[in-house]
């Protein structure tokens, strides 16, 4: 029998946003990237106005920021509680606090879009800054009761499948090798008729990931439902909370939305923050099986030592 969707909505996720701990002032920024695109446009223009402003939207009031957005004072607040925050009150507080880090001598922001006659040390330093950008973003807004909880079913997953296609297809092998190299069983499944006659196996004490940076690629959302209904622990790797994809997950883990350019597709800088999850990942279920993860890891080292001597 299929799981009632609206029970893991309500209970693993902790319920609606706004409804834990607010986010701090630092991950502000990043939230707004990760959730504007996702966003009604006159709730956009109240994120990028307290994004791009944090000190003057903490002086207005709810009344101000409407009129300064040329939106409503119901959709200030929709957008505060997307944001994470209670009310408005708690927003204008996390603005302060944000003013207060930009106000205490950090660099200015500088701009990632490329230009297509741009030197190419300009190339090299907007690329380095936005791949910084990305892994401080993912960091600032992953639920680190949502990985505890991927960990753990990772740790004493029977077997895990991982499903990707593209760039992502590159993170899922990314992953399964890893899971491979400290002695976890692990399939990565690119081919979407591999990947759903694979769901069919799993069952309950087996683990699939769905790794999908829009959260709406059908051939990665098919074998994720399949699996899900399969009575298997499912996780998404995504940077859209709200993605189809997360219908089936058990485990969502969010990944900051990459700003997308005509010379560098979205695809390129969301592979950062996905390598980001999986490394994190990686790292818990190695934590906790440490004992049989560090003799399979140097017991990979040495098979492999022979090819790297010259």
């Amino acid at each position: 029998m299929t799981r009632d969707v609206k029970e893991i909505f309500a209970g693993e996720r902790g319920g609606p946003a706004g409804a834990g701990n607010p986010p701090a002032p630092a991950a502000l920024a990043a939230k707004v990237r990760t959730l504007g695109p996702s966003m009604t446009r006159s709730m956009q223009r109240v994120a990028e106005a307290v994004a791009g402003d944090p000190a003057g939207c903490a002086a207005l009031t709810v009344t101000g920021l409407a009129e300064l957005t040329g939106t409503s004072e119901a959709t200030v607040v929709r957008t505060a509680r997307l944001l994470g925050y209670p009310g408005y009150r708690d927003l204008r507080l996390a603005l302060a606090g944000l003013a207060a880090q930009q106000q205490s001598g950090r660099a200015p922001a500088i701009t990632t879009d490329i230009a297509v006659d741009d030197p190419i040390a300009d190339v090299v330093a907007k690329l380095a800054y936005d791949e910084q950008q990305t892994l401080a973003d993912t960091a600032a807004g992953l639920d680190t009761v949502q990985l505890g909880a991927a960990v753990t079913a990772l740790t004493t997953a029977r077997r895990t499948d991982v499903y990707g296609v593209g760039a992502s297809g590159l993170v899922a092998q990314d992953l399964t090798q890893k899971l491979l190299r400290i002695g976890l069983i692990a399939h990565a499944h690119s081919d979407p008729h591999l990947a759903v006659t694979n769901a069919v196996q799993l069952r309950a004490g087996d683990v699939a990931v769905a790794v999908t940076h829009s959260g709406s690629t059908g051939d990665v959302i098919e074998p994720l439902r399949v699996a899900f209904e399969r009575g298997a622990t499912t996780v998404a790797i995504t940077g859209r909370p709200d993605g189809p994809v997360t219908q089936y997950a058990d485990h969502v883990l969010t990944t900051s939305t990459a700003r997308e350019s005509e010379l560098r597709p979205a695809a390129m800088s969301s592979r950062t923050g996905q390598l980001l999850v999986v490394d994190c990942l990686f790292v818990g279920v190695a934590q906790r099986t440490y004992e049989t993860a560090a003799p399979a890891l140097s017991a990979s080292y040495e098979a492999l030592a022979h090819r790297h001597r010259s």
